[in-house]
């Protein structure tokens, strides 16, 4: 009997009509046998009620949806063990669903609700939890080199502060939790960890997760505290006894049987929390789960903290990733509903009020930061006091940045005892700045870990009482950034030994910080041209209280970038003269200094562009095509490629006046109209629709071919498509007609004077100039505190040349 229990199993007699009837889903037991890819023998002696193996008789049944436990013809001894088992199974079931029931208004009372930051009452969980996503490789544990994270990426991208999270896939928490039986669940300070743990809770006490297994929630600084005041051995198992009985389970035996059958959920919260004389906690935890391995684990950590390694067997690590556009929507619409109360369609209307004015070019850095529940709640926070982001950005980043160094661990009732933690906070400050400063002025995101230790030992020296030998320096700068990353998540390893701030917007406010205060304005002043330096410029003004000084600096700095060539005066000069002609005898209905701003761009765009296509089309003998077409609008778009300093100077125009964004065709048609005799006015006419066109294809250098460019034209321009055509036609019969007559009209007509060539050195100080004056008016309406006579003097000798400012200033003096 037992060798036949070993080797093989038979069909009883009522198993044999349950097969027979599953066998009627197939064509015949041949074909079964085909599907199962075994001997067709083996089928029929298994349909005949002869032995066949178990493994055989196992696969068959299963391929016929049937339990093999309740056809086989089983031995008795075996039949009883079978009995006693599924009784044992239907024992521990009933008994797990008992202790839910009991353990339910208790799992309710620590996980159902939580605390946001500046609210004054609880929020239920279900009203604000938005769902997380996992990232199952650790970021900080590839290798990647510095090059292979900045290749290809463009830190003012809204990704920058995931650039290592993007690449990988995004698992649902849930999904993850299902996945790993034993999980080490790390994140940054705020990234929703214990909001996280609490749901998981939640959903397996009603029943909708894991609904066979007990939920188990332990806050482990709270364990750890109670540990520590119990005279006796205290141990985990002695805390969850203590956790049920107060839900009226005192059996500690049934609280036994269900963590040795493996059917409880337990969720420990707050690893990192636990201070470093409470490592026996640790200790207890690994020696409990090895008892019970059994049951699920998930612990959280944050990311950073080296010191509580958890080397227990078969925990798999994985990260909770920053919210994705789609998250922060959901959050902020959930917050803002939360905390209306009983509004909630007012609740909706600031929540799309929120997301509409979150998604504005203009506050970009906002979106950057508000990427993790902690930094998001704040800017909901402030945001619902007024229906707008404050004015002054740097006080956001203020109050964000006083979350995450002090006010986090203090609302959770974490002190921690480190070298970092004696630092006063306006040394940490100080700290990061200089940190920040360093790698900014070098264009680093992202710096070795040796370097950074190395600025922090060179910040340590600074302080009185330290120790300055090599060895207490280095050990010190490496336990400081190890606290820093494991505090704070001010700074991170975004791969193994390469740190970066975790936030772009951070290291541009502690930047704009340190250079406010040195009051070094000569340094700040040398990154003027630079593009990515723009929001520290912003951040500097707001912080500088008056910016008078700093702004009058900063425009003798851009008007001297001119000063010494007296090409690009003499240009300035006409322009400014033949503005203020125009301005008097148009009565043009817009502030000077806007309508100076915009004659710059129309000269140089308009005036100096077209004369270069104009030549193109001279001496280009076309039949007149698509791709011919395709041809001209490619050269244009490189003409302007080159040339594009001048979209700023209509930049500073919109800036000054938002209105002068409808003007500019209006003071073409002043231009192709007044300045033209009746004889050309019809070639005019149709010159003016070929402007308007090509400013419209200008996005046609994606293109590659004629047939491509006339799908792009169809699909994207149908309302032209007749005047396409007519176009062409026009091309075709008058082409060189319509270029003398242009050339002629911007030569006799625009007072320009020459055919303006700019050196390579006169372009780059062109780019450089254009680009500095609209950083100085956006610095000038950042919310700084500027007087009026300051704002007036800058704004009225924008873009003049240096002899009219000069002999302006005369006058005042």
């Amino acid at each position: 009997m037992a060798e036949r229990k070993a080797r093989s199993l038979n069909l009883s007699l009522q198993g044999l009509k349950l097969a027979e009837q599953a066998l009627l889903n197939f064509e015949s037991k041949v074909a079964l046998a085909a599907e199962l890819q075994i001997s067709r023998t083996i089928v029929q002696n298994f349909f005949a009620g002869k032995p066949v193996s178990r493994g055989y008789f196992h696969k068959i049944c299963k391929k016929l949806k049937l339990d093999w436990r309740e056809i086989a013809d089983l031995p008795k001894d075996e039949k009883s063990e079978l009995e006693e088992k599924k009784q044992g199974t239907h024992k521990i079931d009933a008994l797990v669903q008992e202790v839910r029931q009991k353990r339910h208004e208790k799992i309710q009372y620590q996980c159902g609700t939580m605390r946001m930051l500046d609210i004054s009452q609880p929020v239920a969980l279900a009203d604000i939890y938005t769902d997380v996503n996992i990232l199952e490789q650790i970021t900080s544990k590839s290798s990647p080199k510095i090059s292979d994270l900045v290749q290809g990426f463009n830190p003012e991208s809204d990704d920058f502060d995931r650039l290592d999270r993007v690449v990988q896939e995004r698992v649902p928490g849930l999904l993850a939790v299902s996945r790993y039986c034993k999980l080490m669940v790390l994140g940054k300070p705020g990234a929703g960890k214990t909001t996280f743990l609490q749901w998981v809770a939640i959903k397996c006490d009603l029943g909708d997760f894991q609904s066979d297994r007990v939920p188990i929630f332990i806050r482990l600084k709270y364990f750890a505290e109670d540990t520590r005041r119990d005279d006796s051995e205290f141990k985990l198992l002695n805390y969850i006894s203590q956790e049920f009985s107060d839900c009226g389970i005192a059996d500690k035996s049934l609280i036994e049987m269900i963590l040795t059958k493996g059917k409880a959920l337990i969720l420990l919260d707050g690893l990192d929390e636990v201070s470093e004389e409470d490592d026996e906690i640790v200790k207890h935890i690994r020696q409990f789960v090895n008892k019970y391995f059994k049951n699920q684990f998930i612990i959280t950590c944050r990311i950073a903290a080296q010191k509580y390694i958890f080397s227990v067997e078969n925990f798999t690590d994985v990260e909770v990733a920053d919210f994705n556009h789609e998250q922060v929507a959901a959050f902020a619409t959930k917050w803002f509903i939360a905390v209306a109360r009983n509004d909630a369609e007012g609740g909706k209307a600031t929540a799309k009020l929120f997301i509409k004015k979150l998604n504005l070019p203009e506050n970009k850095p906002i979106r950057k930061l508000a990427v993790t529940p902690i930094l998001l709640n704040l800017t909901c926070f402030v945001f619902q006091a007024k229906g707008e982001f404050p004015s002054k950005r740097s006080k956001l980043y203020e109050q964000g940045l006083d979350i995450l160094l002090v006010t986090w661990d203090e609302s959770r009732g974490i002190q921690r005892d480190d070298f970092y933690h004696n630092l006063s906070l306006e040394h940490k400050i100080e700290l990061l700045s200089q940190v920040a400063a360093i790698t900014f002025e070098k264009t680093r995101y992202f710096f070795e870990q040796d370097e950074v230790e190395r600025y922090i030992a060179d910040y340590l020296r600074t302080l009185p009482n330290t120790q300055n030998d090599r060895a207490s320096l280095q050990q010190n700068s490496k336990a400081l950034l190890k606290s820093i990353e494991a505090e704070h998540g001010l700074l991170v390893e975004r791969a193994r030994g390469i740190y970066s701030f975790s936030h772009l917007t951070f290291q541009e406010y502690f930047t704009a910080k340190w250079f406010v205060e040195r009051t070094d304005w000569q340094g700040l002043m040398s990154h003027m041209s630079e593009k990515g330096w723009r929001e520290v410029f912003l951040l500097s003004f707001e912080m500088m209280k008056p910016a008078d000084s700093l702004l009058l600096l900063m425009k003798r700095k851009i008007d001297l970038m001119l000063a010494s060539d007296n090409y690009l005066q003499n240009l300035f000069s006409e322009i400014y003269q033949k503005s203020k002609l125009l301005y008097e005898l148009f009565d043009i209905p817009y502030r000077f200094e806007s309508f100076l701003a915009y004659y710059h761009d129309f000269l140089l765009r308009y005036a100096y562009y077209n004369l270069k296509l104009a030549s193109c089309l001279i001496d280009y003998d076309f039949e007149i095509d698509y791709n011919s077409a395709f041809k001209i609008m490619k050269n244009l778009v490189e003409i302007q490629v080159n040339y594009g300093f001048s979209s700023a100077a209509l930049h500073i125009s919109v800036k000054l006046d938002s209105q002068i964004g409808n003007y500019p065709m209006n003071l073409i048609d002043i231009f192709l109209s007044e300045h033209t005799d009746n004889s050309r006015s019809q070639n005019i006419d149709k010159l003016l629709a070929i402007h308007r066109i090509k400013a419209l294809l200008r996005p046609i250098n994606i293109v590659r071919n004629s047939s491509e460019l006339e799908e792009y034209l169809k699909d994207h321009f149908k309302e032209i498509n007749d005047r396409i055509y007519q176009l062409i036609e026009i091309w075709k019969s008058s082409h060189k007609l319509l270029v003398s007559s242009f050339k002629s009209l911007i030569f006799n007509n625009s007072n320009i004077g020459n055919d303006w060539q700019f050196s390579e050195q006169q372009q780059k100080i062109l780019h450089q100039y254009y680009n500095a004056n609209p950083l100085l008016l956006d610095c000038l309406n950042s919310g700084c505190e500027v007087s009026p006579a300051v704002r007036q003097e800058i704004e009225e000798t924008l873009l003049l040349p240096i002899a009219e400012i000069e002999q302006r200033q005369q006058q005042i003096s």
